[in-house]
């Protein structure tokens, strides 16, 4: 994937404008370092830079239909890309970049072949015939993207925020799933599953159905031609990701040009019990396994990079990324390009640790889909720009069309919590590789409930920031934090010094609304913190602030604070990304 970034319809088509849109380009360069792009067309400007990973060699863009009255500039991955290419035919493609058949489609299909892409996506497309144009992102927001406007009449698009904020009157995130078209000046919803509507589903569960579609959905992700990664934490999500790379590799082209033996990547404090956790995994799989490590200070020096490259100042999104964005520098060092992760499964079935309370299954149901909604705001920014801060792709196969609509179409009975039948949190999902005679994982990798951090060690990244950020707010800066910042107004001092330095690289009211707020308790959203009274008096973040749920980790943390920590939230010290890649 790549950088883009579109100015449409300005009202100065000047060589001046062209070179400021050089400029504004150059700040996405960290997500493209292969090669930079600019076309202009009259009073519009297509600007991209390139991470190459399908034909390095000849899929520089912007792309053209055959003559280049269509054009493109696109950040995304499209998985289908040769069985497009099959039906269209009697098209001539100009290069074997998987995004080349965006142009094409478009002039077959009008604006409605976005739903006919299966990948992860951002793009602009640009109609010389009649000046018009269309923008779409992918169906859950694994990309990033924002739309903007100029005082000039102008529409502006970037992958980043950074692209545009100092040229727009008004800017915000471009919604998941939509197309906004220049004939009705609008978005419209191309993305219509049938969870959408949050309408309970019935049918039943079927575990092999729900394996093969994850298997699928790993397995179409590793095109390239370029050294790739998968994330392994050691914990449920990661290692199947990794279990199942590791079992298909072998079969698919990436072995033919690099080999299918995977090496494991972590990162994490020294000493992080984790860590062993990681490598029990990687031993399993057979992996050549690599450590890395970081100290709280090298977190700390980081943290303005992270909040300049995520561009968000939620706490929690802050804390997890600061982990990811150094170990991506490592990775991106040792040669390769993209990375498979675990996203999205905790939203799809409920692993979060705070489902333990959904009272019936329409509510838990109900829960989920709110959940996946708002992953661009979340994971999926963390995991997108933490990564590309130094040009390294994630893709997440839990987010996979196909797979979600399997996922999602189950009955949710079967996803609840209900610990006296010995289902944990995502049951399901461990029972559907759960295979005695050729097994994916040991049995107690794939049944591990998700754990909390021990107080000596599992905190130590978050305490270290919060005591960094006591330095530099004072009690008496925190008593004005409501009239200095009415909008999402900061109630710690963590979330006070993140905000001081967001607004120091941001300083429009557009950039503080792209980011969300609300009450939460352990990563649930504001309605989900309903289900239990105890956690409206004890409102944060972190999983801490859910009571109540996990017996052998309230007792050890009974004595300190009376919360609960979960395995979800980030002191990352404890929990360390891992990274397996393909040698």
């Amino acid at each position: 994937m790549c950088g883009i970034l579109a100015v449409l319809g300005c009202s100065d088509p000047s060589r001046a404008k062209r070179v400021r849109v050089l400029e504004l380009s150059r700040r996405l360069k960290h997500r493209g370092p292969d090669w930079s792009g600019l076309h202009q067309h009259g009073d519009c400007f297509l600007a991209h830079q390139r991470l190459a990973i399908v034909d390095p060699a000849s899929g520089d863009q912007p792309l053209f239909n055959e003559d280049k009255s269509v054009i493109v500039t696109v950040n995304g991955e499209i998985y289908n890309h040769e069985d497009l290419r099959k039906q269209l035919s009697n098209h001539t493609f100009r290069t074997g970049s998987d995004c080349d058949v965006i142009a094409h489609l478009y002039e077959e299909y009008g604006e409605d072949f976005v739903d006919m892409l299966d990948g992860i996506f951002s793009f602009v497309l640009l109609d010389t015939r009649d000046n018009s144009y269309i923008v779409a992102r992918d169906a859950i927001g694994v990309t990033s993207l924002y739309i903007g406007w100029g005082l000039d009449g102008s529409v502006w698009i970037s992958s980043e925020m950074k692209g545009l904020n100092d040229d727009c009157e008004h800017f915000e995130c471009f919604p998941p799933g939509h197309l906004y078209s220049s004939k009705d000046s609008g978005f419209r919803r191309w993305y219509n599953p049938s969870w959408y509507s949050e309408a309970i589903p019935s049918a039943p569960y079927d575990p092999l159905a729900l394996r093969h579609a994850f298997e699928k959905a790993v397995v179409k992700r590793l095109m390239t031609d370029v050294p790739f990664g998968v994330l392994l934490s050691g914990g449920l999500d990661s290692s199947l990701v990794a279990s199942i790379t590791s079992r298909y590799l072998a079969t698919t082209k990436a072995a033919e040009q690099w080999g299918s033996k995977l090496h494991s990547f972590c990162v994490g404090l020294e000493g992080s019990p984790d860590l062993k956790a990681g490598k029990e995994v990687a031993d399993y799989l057979g992996t050549v396994h690599h450590e890395f490590t970081f100290t709280v200070q090298d977190g700390i020096d980081a943290i303005e990079d992270v909040i300049y490259h995520v561009e968000t100042y939620d706490v929690t999104s802050i804390r997890a990324s600061t982990p990811m964005f150094l170990m991506s520098r490592k990775i991106k060092s040792l040669g390769v390009k993209w990375v498979i992760s675990g996203e999205g499964s905790d939203e799809i079935f409920g692993g979060y640790l705070y489902f333990h309370k959904a009272p019936n299954k329409e509510e838990f149901h109900e829960e989920t889909c709110r959940k996946i909604k708002a992953l661009h705001q979340y994971d999926c920014q963390r995991a997108n720009k933490s990564t590309y801060a130094w040009g390294l792709e994630a893709r997440v196969p839990f987010l996979d069309k196909a797979f979600i609509n399997v996922a999602m179409n189950i009955d949710p009975e079967n996803k609840m919590i209900k610990r006296d039948e010995g289902r944990i949190e995502k049951y399901i999902l461990r029972k559907a590789f759960d295979d005695e005679e050729n097994p994916y994982l040991p049995k107690h990798i794939l049944y591990r409930q998700k754990e909390q951090f021990s107080d000596g060690v599992g905190y130590s990244w978050i305490d270290g920031l919060k005591a960094h950020a006591a330095k530099h707010v004072t009690d008496k800066m925190m008593l004005n934090a409501g009239n200095i910042f009415p909008h999402n107004t900061p109630n710690t001092k963590e979330a006070y010094y993140y905000r001081m330095i967001f607004e120091r690289f941001f300083p429009q009211n557009s950039a503080r609304l792209t980011v969300p707020g609300g009450p939460t308790v352990a990563c649930s959203t504001a309605k989900a913190v309903e289900w239990d009274a105890a956690w409206s008096n004890n409102l944060d973040p972190s999983g801490r602030a859910a009571l109540g749920v996990h017996d052998s980790a309230y007792e050890n943390h009974n004595k300190v604070n009376k919360t609960v920590e979960f395995e979800k939230i980030i002191p990352l010290e404890a929990a360390p990304v891992e990274l397996a890649i393909q040698g």
